[in-house]
């Protein structure tokens, strides 16, 4: 009837069960009875014994792993099926070696579970009832370093389970070994073995926070063309969303189960940025085009797909390190405006990416660490409900209460469970690490249901990057517990809004009781300040801007980025990160400046000075002045003063002079200091100083000057008077010619009184005439009977 029994899966009464396992005591009790009248061992085997364990501790010598057990919660008529592997870790081989199941008590409280958990392979502990008889497989010969696998499937009615709860399942490898020939367990790995057949009365409300949160890979670089083509310091990110990626198993494995999403902005911006063109910049600091546009194009596809109607939650952006800020960065000036303008950059990624309205009402300190002044910041940007844990704002009550809880101010405390959210840590590489925090999680939520007849919400919040397999763990628990009797989905707003227990704690623990071991990883208040630092270099460039967007953006966003959680732990690439932006900040800043200029020399009383300023932006700058001052005003002068001021207006890839009006006093250098400023008056840039040679102009040098124009004038008087009279000359010679030729027919006499007039009047044509150095030479060629040349003056 029991061997039917067990093959047609029928399910035996509790009656039953205590029967079979009275019947068992009762058959034991002549072979323990023998077993007290045997002689006691000597103390040479006592020793040996004693000997053997601590040699091969209390892990025993051959280790046993359990690689799946299914199903994670079974039910009445199921078969539990058990599979793994056992290693003979020892020296000698194992000699007739058997694997069984063995069934604990059950285990009524969570603190149980985790004892438990703790010294799961220990040997000396007790490891229950054997199932035994066929649910049991054989190794006549175990090699020491050979792996054996194993499988063992059981109806769960030769269980002989009880009431609702845990169960402690082991899983026992026992044999004989040549120093020690007797039946013994040499291995044995414990789990649990959650035991609720039918549907609860009151279900457990369970919210599962499901977080897509990655490293920093965007900088504060972008390209000069239209498009400003972000460049990402690394490719990893594409690694993560490709298939078979973390990003892309988190995807894959979120859209079937009912949880809510944690997302970080920053990440579906970047992933955003890829699906157009990008830069990745390499090792060597050169940038390739990037090439997974059309694996961005996908991932986004899945996660807009697996996110239609489902509970979103947004960090903001960037993911800040909360603790660091209340720790670090309030004392540094700026440093919570930053969390704001991260908490605003929400509603410009997250809706038009995904196409879901999501909540940004919840801050997420990292491992639910809280204390006030963690509370303090994580509300300032405008969340009332914060994510703590319950390790960090703990109860003093004997069950687990609801997550919700008012703690002043209108802020809520959203409590997430501990044992339950750490549960998926640690490598899980292993198919016999991801059973056992599966097995476990169970354990945990049933124990947690099991406590009290009234209903409660618990709120599970894991790591913040779960590693692929990480992921598939808790992707395996969560289903296994939605298809379980005693639990119920719900999204972590309605788990926010759930009545609080009036018992739980309300007070949030003081700043001594923030673990140290996160301290030690948190932004240092140095980083906070070179923050600011970049802040305000930003402030002071994008006034100067045509186009400030192009520039306001995504270095406001690289600085959300500087102060995210993702750093925690690699305090080396945070400064490396923090000093790049800092860096190609200060590189467009200098891309608008002034030319350099040698010494310059100023003759005369006033005199322009030419300044230029150049620009190496690709966009054009304005609401910029140039200042140029002089050091000596009562040597020389500039605009009237000892400084000048004018407005600049620079093109993009340009250069303009700007020219200054200067007036000298007396002779020297002067120094002379040309400055940028911005219209708010503050300085922009380096200056540039250079000398100014002064040569004074005095009244005896204008005496000289004067006497010189004067002595120009007067030879220029006497050079007219001179040409006046050889005109007049001139004019009466030809007088005298003409009364010659009337003359010619009159008789010719010596003493003619024409050549008496010739000669006493001194005028004669001939060549030989002596002529006074001081008479001009007369401007008119002679008087030819010959045709003119050519180019010639002829005088008519």
């Amino acid at each position: 009837m029991a061997e039917a029994a067990d093959f047609q899966g029928t399910s035996a009464s509790p009656a039953r069960r205590w029967l079979r396992r009275t019947g068992a005591l009762l058959a034991g009790a002549p072979l323990l009875t023998g077993i007290l009248q045997l002689p006691a061992a000597t103390p040479a085997d006592a020793a040996g014994q004693e000997s053997a364990q601590a040699a091969s501790g209390t892990s025993g010598s051959v280790s046993v792993a359990v690689d799946s057990l299914s199903p994670s919660a079974p039910t009445e008529g199921d078969t539990v099926t058990v599979t793994g592997t056992v290693t003979n870790n020892g020296k000698q081989p194992v000699t007739d070696a058997h694997v069984d199941l063995r069934v604990g008590p059950s285990l009524d409280t969570r603190s149980a579970i985790d004892s438990l958990a703790k010294k799961s392979d220990d040997v000396q502990g007790p490891a229950g009832e054997a199932v035994g008889g066929k649910y049991t497989e054989k190794f006549p010969k175990l090699t020491p370093g050979v792996a054996e696998p194993f499988n063992i499937s059981v109806p769960v009615d030769e269980l002989d389970l009880g009431r609702d709860g845990v169960y402690q399942l082991a899983v026992a490898l026992s044999g004989e070994t040549a120093a020690q020939p007797w039946d013994q367990v040499l291995g044995v790995q414990r789990t649990f073995l959650p035991w609720q057949p039918e549907e609860a009365g009151t279900k457990t409300k369970t919210t599962f926070l499901w977080p897509l949160v990655s490293d920093v890979h965007m900088t504060a670089e972008t390209g000069s063309n239209e498009q400003q083509t972000p460049v990402f310091s690394n490719d990893d990110l594409a690694e993560e969303i490709s298939p078979g990626g973390r990003l892309d198993q988190m995807v894959s494995l979120g859209k079937g189960l009912d949880i809510t999403w944690v997302i970080d902005p920053d990440l579906l911006a970047s992933v955003d940025a890829m699906t157009r063109t990008y830069q990745v910049r390499g090792e060597d600091g050169a940038t390739t085009p990037g090439k997974n546009q059309a694996v961005a194009k996908q991932w986004l596809s899945e996660l807009q797909q697996a996110v239609v109607g489902k509970d979103v939650v947004a960090l903001p952006f960037g993911d800040p390190d909360l603790a660091s800020l209340a720790h670090n960065g309030t004392a540094v000036t700026g440093s919570l405006s930053h969390l704001k303008e991260a908490t605003d950059a929400v509603d410009n990624t997250v809706e038009p990416i995904l196409h879901v309205k999501p909540s940004k009402d919840f801050a997420w300190p990292v491992d639910g660490a809280v204390d006030p002044s963690i509370m303090k910041v994580a509300t300032s940007a405008g969340a009332d409900k914060v994510i703590a844990r319950s390790d960090s704002l703990q109860d003093g009550l004997s069950y687990t209460p609801s997550a919700a809880r008012p703690i002043g101010g209108g802020t809520t405390a959203v409590v997430a469970d501990s044992r339950m959210s750490t549960a998926f840590q640690g490598n899980l590489t292993r198919a016999s690490g991801s059973t056992l925090s599966v097995q476990r999680f169970l354990a945990q939520s049933l124990t947690l249901g099991l406590q009290t007849g009234k209903q409660r919400s618990v709120v599970v919040a894991p790591q913040r990057t779960p590693s692929v397999s990480q992921a598939q763990a808790m992707a395996e628990a969560l289903g296994a517990l939605q298809g379980g009797n005693w639990s119920e989905s719900q999204d972590l707003t309605a788990a926010a809004k759930a009545k609080p227990d009036p018992s739980a704690n309300r007070r949030v623990p003081p700043a001594s009781a923030y673990p140290v071991s996160l301290r030690r990883q948190e932004l240092p208040r140095a980083a906070f300040e070179q923050i600011a630092r970049t802040h305000d270099k930003l402030d002071n460039f994008k006034v100067i801007l045509t186009d400030e967007s192009r520039v306001v953006t995504p270095f406001g966003r690289a600085m959300n980025r500087e102060m995210s959680t993702s750093w925690r732990g690699r305090g080396v690439a945070a400064v490396g990160y923090r000093d790049n932006v800092e860096s190609y900040l200060d590189g467009l800043i200098d891309g608008v400046k002034l030319i350099e200029k040698s010494e310059t020399k100023l003759s005369g009383r006033s005199a322009t000075i030419p300044v230029t300023v150049q620009n190496n932006l690709v966009q054009g700058v304005e609401h910029l002045e140039l200042r140029l001052t002089s050091k000596n005003p009562t040597r020389l002068k500039i605009g009237g003063d000892a400084y000048e001021e004018q407005r600049v207006t620079v093109n993009g890839g340009h250069s303009q002079s700007v020219k200054f009006t200067t007036s000298a006093n007396a002779n020297g250098r002067a120094e002379v200091v040309a400055q940028l400023y911005t219209e708010d008056g503050q300085k922009y840039g380096e200056p540039v100083t250079f000398d100014v040679k002064v040569t004074e102009v005095t009244p005896t040098v204008m005496l000289v000057i004067g006497g010189g124009v004067l002595l120009l004038v007067l030879a220029g008087f006497r050079m007219y008077t001179q040409r006046k009279r050889a005109a007049a000359r001139e004019a009466a010679e030809d007088d005298a010619t003409a009364e010659a030729d009337d003359d010619v027919d009159a008789p010719q006499n010596p003493e003619a009184p024409g050549d008496r007039l010739k000669e006493e009047s001194g005028a004669g044509s001939r060549a030989d005439a002596p002529q006074q150095p001081s008479d001009p030479a007369p401007d008119t060629a002679a008087e030819s009977a010959d045709p003119s040349g050519t180019g010639e003056r002829v005088d008519r």
